[in-house]
């Protein structure tokens, strides 16, 4: 191999290498940005989308870090007020080691013998604790365009009570609003007598848990029952 060949040759290897050391160290990957939604118990929500960030907190007076992806993150991100928590475990400043903690009360709403704040993924109530870092239900954290509701559950025969979800059904004639309510197993049911509202609009729906057909579009509605978790705010699509 003569001079020049050997020097492309040292080049092309140099340029392998570092390739190499580019691909072998993958930027962090970034927090997630999820819908988030917190029902209190006089009936007011707070939504808003947020990114679940690495946070810290102080808890019985140490320095608790939270990783990020988690529910707790994203609660902390949309920053409704107050929020009590207690260690179940042995936080550090490590978000890893952050499994432990534990909401017990969310802008003065304290937890009161069984009952209390919990959340949900989607449709789904968390097996895990809001801080664990492996997940709300073990198997990785919050991703992007999820939705992560907290409410104030009333435990009755072991499950907590329905949260609302609204979707829309066009129609030629206008739009039909849709309400079903979920059970802690994301197991849903159509709800009858929940109130449909925003923007000057008010509707009940029938046994069938479907609203009258109706003409306005683009307008936020949000579903609502006594004794049920509210919906997200949804925008109605154009008839």
């Amino acid at each position: 191999m003569n001079p020049h060949e050997a020097n492309r040759a040292w080049k092309a290897i140099a340029s392998a290498v570092a390739f190499c050391a580019l691909t072998a160290s993958p930027a962090p990957a970034s927090a997630p940005q999820v819908k988030h939604l917190i029902a209190f118990r006089d009936g007011s929500v707070s939504q808003k989308a947020v990114r679940a960030q690495a946070a810290s907190v102080r808890v019985e007076g140490r320095r608790c870090g939270v990783a990020r992806g988690t529910a707790l993150s994203a609660l902390l991100r949309s920053r409704p007020g107050r929020i009590g928590l207690a260690d179940f475990g042995s936080c550090t400043r490590r978000g890893r080691d952050g499994g432990g903690l534990f909401v017990n009360a969310i802008r003065g709403e304290r937890n009161r013998g069984s009952d209390g704040w919990t959340y949900k993924v989607q449709t789904k109530a968390a097996t895990a604790g809001s801080a664990d870092p492996s997940g709300a239900f073990g198997n990785g954290r919050l991703r992007s365009g999820q939705r992560v509701t907290w409410f104030f559950c009333r435990l009755r025969g072991g499950s907590c009570q329905r949260t609302l979800r609204l979707s829309f059904v066009r129609r030629a004639d206008g739009v039909v609003a849709s309400v079903k309510g979920y059970d802690d197993q994301g197991r849903a049911v159509p709800v009858a007598g929940a109130e449909v509202a925003g923007g000057g609009l008010r509707l009940t729906t029938d046994a069938s848990g479907r609203t009258p057909v109706f003409t306005a579009s683009g307008q936020a509605l949000r579903a609502r029952k006594r004794g049920l978790v509210a919906s997200f705010s949804e925008r109605a699509p154009v008839p």
